[in-house]
């Protein structure tokens, strides 16, 4: 066993959870109520933003029982730096969103710089509205100038996140809650 894997088992044992379970699928319940209340009857084009919103994606999608085409996009920013907003695309969006409605899935909004410039992107490629939709939305005043998610599972205190997509150093994304670790 690995050094980060005792440690990564060591963080989880020692977190709070902030939300069980069943709180996490009550709050993708209502999220995909929402979500079927505002685009139903729009055609939509739904990007799961990769890493994190792979697992919230897959959990939200069998909830939205109306026609979508979902693709994914994965864009980092590099650097610590958030001064000019420029993500590095691992994978670009491929499907056309000219005149589309297009909601961003993801796992949470921090600062959300990442989302703001995905947001943008789409705008810029002429999508008719670009939509937010993520599990969490962490409560502090450090978000990016504009950004808001449309649709917000849970409101979580401004702590170091892990589970449900959220990772610590890689790992956890798989935790089956909303935890926090200890001391962080």
């Amino acid at each position: 066993m690995s050094n980060a894997h005792i440690e990564a088992q060591r963080v989880l044992d020692e977190a709070d959870c902030l939300h069980d379970h069943a709180e996490v699928e009550a709050a993708l319940a209502r999220m995909a109520s929402q979500i079927t209340s505002r685009l139903a009857d729009q055609d939509p084009l739904l990007f799961c933003v990769m890493n994190g919103g792979l697992i919230v994606t897959g959990q939200l999608l069998p909830r939205l029982t109306f026609p979508l085409q979902c693709e994914y996009l994965h864009a980092t920013r590099y650097g610590k730096e958030t001064s000019g907003g420029r993500l590095a695309w691992v994978v670009k969006p491929t499907e056309p969103v000219k005149g589309r409605t297009v909601l961003v899935v993801d796992d949470i909004l921090d600062e959300g710089h990442t989302l703001a410039e995905i947001v943008r992107y789409c705008r810029e490629e002429g999508a008719a509205e670009v939509l937010v939709a993520v599990l969490v939305d962490k409560l502090h005043d450090r978000k990016a100038p504009g950004i808001k998610a449309d649709f917000i599972g849970l409101e979580v205190a401004d702590r170091f996140l892990f589970g449900f997509g959220m990772d610590y150093k890689g790992y956890w994304r798989n935790a089956p809650g909303i935890y926090a670790v200890k001391g962080l």
